[in-house]
Parts: structure tokens; C-alpha cells; sequence
């Protein structure tokens, strides 16, 4: 059981340090395709990685309730597809609206 303890720390610890890179890169880059490209990935990978640690640990503690890990699971793939296609929809509507990206040796926003 300190295997399972472990391995949902790691987890969990690795979702919260991805999701925490995504919001430093929000507000670090320099023009919003980067922020959002940041944001996009690091959420995603943050949330599956979370939502796993506690699927885990739901698993092996409270095996009596199938339920609740099989709707992790459904999350955790809902994720996984809503998330970058939301992203790609979000840049793709930038740019057709004319929001133009940053070069280098540009002044930032």
C-alpha cells in the first residue's frame, strides 16, 4: 500500500507542477498563440495526470465502487479530446479574426 501512496503523490505532485509551468507560461509569452499553445498543453497533461493519481488511488481503496473509476476514466478521455481541440479552435478563430503573431525582434503586447 506505501506503492500506491507513492505512485499517486508522484502523480498528483506532476499534474500540479504541469499545470503551475501552464499559468507561468500564460503569463510569461509573449502574444496570445504562445500563451494559449502553453496553456493548451500543460492543462491538458496537468488534468490527465491528476485525474489518474486519483484514479489510482480510488482504485486499490475503494474497490467496492466500480462506478466512480470508470467515470475518472470517461473524464480523462473527455479531456484528452475536448481540450486541444477546444485550443486549436481558439487559434484558429484568432487568426481568421486577424490577430496576428508575434515575431522576434518585436515589441511585446
Amino acid at each position: 500500500m506505501v506503492l500506491i501512496h507513492i505512485v499517486t503523490t508522484f502523480l498528483l505532485g506532476a499534474g500540479l507542477f504541469f499545470t503551475f509551468v501552464g499559468s507561468i507560461g500564460l503569463l510569461r509569452f509573449p502574444d496570445f498563440y504562445t500563451r494559449l499553445h502553453a496553456t493548451g498543453k500543460c492543462d491538458t497533461l496537468g488534468a490527465g495526470l491528476i485525474i489518474l493519481g486519483l484514479l489510482i488511488y480510488h482504485f486499490f481503496y475503494y474497490p467496492e465502487t466500480p462506478l466512480v473509476p470508470a467515470k475518472l476514466i470517461f473524464l480523462i478521455l473527455f479531456i484528452f479530446i475536448a481540450n486541444p481541440t477546444a485550443t486549436h479552435a481558439l487559434m484558429k478563430a484568432a487568426y481568421q479574426m486577424g490577430i496576428k503573431p508575434w515575431r522576434l525582434g518585436e515589441e511585446r503586447e
